[in-house]
């Protein structure tokens, strides 16, 4: 799965480290949580830097790190309340059986215990103690009242400890935490997305990547497609709320995070696949597939051997996907894609009545800086005339910049439809 990290970089953590030999994790921390995109700002209580310098958090963050709940350079800047309103999560890994003491007790005796009582953020414990202190009534009466309080606790994993015991006590590994935070983002902004999005309650099939039209097992004809395109489309239509279902040709590709993908090779594949996902139920068809036109018209059983200067291979043309799909009773919305290597508008807008589609978005394939390998792309929008909307002009820019004009082009179609009378 792949996620799109920029969703994070609006994003504040604040990690707050306590006193226990667990600390030095909590360094490998921030640079995961930074390397998803999210601001992060450390405060450390004074059993902590026992542990650990600040100056190695400051260094790692790029942030000041707190430590004193009167600080005059503090207060003068981010004082501790505004340090709580400023969070969007607040993860305490390691939590010591101290700390988590003092929540359970409601104390504000230091900075760390003063913001989890100002703040109106998430608060994530990760403990991280002894064995026996963690099975310990008190811990674990604490831990209860934490639950009760709404805080999320990290449990604990077992395994040999500092001290030479042997059990639960120890605090999972950074890169799991910082997979636990950025999930638990993708899934509030997910939440959100589905009630408010632009494709909210839509359900989006996408075709994507090449196809291969076999000649016999070892060799087949495609193009130069990489999927770049349709699955930048994929990602940004499950980010605006829709249920997506990517319907993939041979590429090296991760699949966007949320997007159920579906494998197929030739173009009849495609077809069928793309027929299936019609009878289950689809708002919005998306072609962005480099459909080879032709495929041969008896693949060999076994692997042609050379001979002769020449070979000859017959081919039939393929079914045409988007204008079979537009041509169905139940039809969805339909978007085509037009890749041309010249009279690219005029080639656009053809193709847009012939087979009977929505809206069509063209480019410019010879162009090499937005070509089938490149990461960016500019295209030129056309709707069908009963949307009564002026063509779009999408400037140069990433493909995923792209993708977002695209389904704000989409939304904006299905809300402009000019019903017949």
């Amino acid at each position: 799965m792949s996620f799109d990290l920029s969703v994070f970089s609006n994003k504040n953590i604040i990690l707050a480290v306590t006193g226990g030999i667990a600390a030095y994790k909590s360094a490998i921390l921030v640079r995961r949580l930074k390397d998803y995109g999210f601001n992060v700002r450390v405060v450390m209580t004074h059993g902590a830097q026992a542990f650990i310098t600040p100056l190695t958090f400051q260094a790692l963050s790029g942030n000041p790190v707190h430590t004193e709940l009167l600080d005059p350079e503090a207060e003068a800047g981010m004082g501790h309340i505004e340090l709580a309103r400023w969070a969007d999560l607040v993860l305490v890994a390691p939590a010591s059986c101290d700390t988590i003491a003092k929540f359970a007790a409601g104390l504000a005796d230091d900075l760390l215990s003063t913001l989890y009582l100002a703040t109106k953020a998430p608060v994530w414990v990760a403990p991280a103690m002894n064995q026996q202190m963690w099975a310990a009534k008190p811990t674990q009466r604490n831990l209860n009242t934490l639950v009760e309080d709404g805080v999320h606790v990290i449990m604990p994993e077992a395994g040999s400890q500092a001290c030479g015991d042997v059990g639960l006590g120890r605090m999972p590994e950074p890169e799991d935490l910082a997979e636990q935070v950025k999930n638990y983002f993708h899934q509030a902004q997910r939440a959100i997305a589905e009630k408010f999005g632009l494709l909210a309650g839509k359900r989006v099939v996408i075709t994507a990547g090449p196809t291969r039209e076999a000649i016999d097992p070892v060799r087949y004809i495609s193009n130069h497609s990489t999927g770049k395109m349709g699955f930048a489309i994929a990602a940004a239509c499950y980010s605006a709320g829709a249920k997506v279902t990517l319907l993939a040709g041979p590429v090296s590709l991760d699949t966007p995070n949320g997007v159920r993908r579906i494998n197929v090779s030739s173009a009849i594949k495609m077809l069928d696949e793309s027929m299936h996902q019609l009878e289950e139920g689809c708002d919005v068809f998306i072609a962005t597939a480099a459909v080879a036109d032709y495929r041969v018209a008896e693949v060999a059983e076994h692997k042609i051997k050379k001979a002769g200067d020449e070979l000859n291979v017959s081919l039939v043309k393929n079914p045409d996907i988007v204008a079979t799909i537009a041509q169905q009773s139940k039809r969805p919305f339909m978007v085509g894609f037009a890749a041309e290597t010249r009279n690219v508008e005029e080639y656009a807008a053809g193709k847009l009545i012939a087979k009977k589609l929505d809206m069509i978005a063209c480019n410019d394939v010879s162009r090499a800086d937005i070509g089938f390998a490149s990461d960016q792309n500019a295209m030129t929008v056309f709707f069908a005339e009963q949307y009564q909307m002026e063509k779009r002009d999408l400037e140069k820019a990433s493909k995923q910049e792209i993708a977002q004009q695209l389904v704000e082009a989409i939304h904006d179609a299905l809300n402009h439809k000019i019903e017949p009378v």
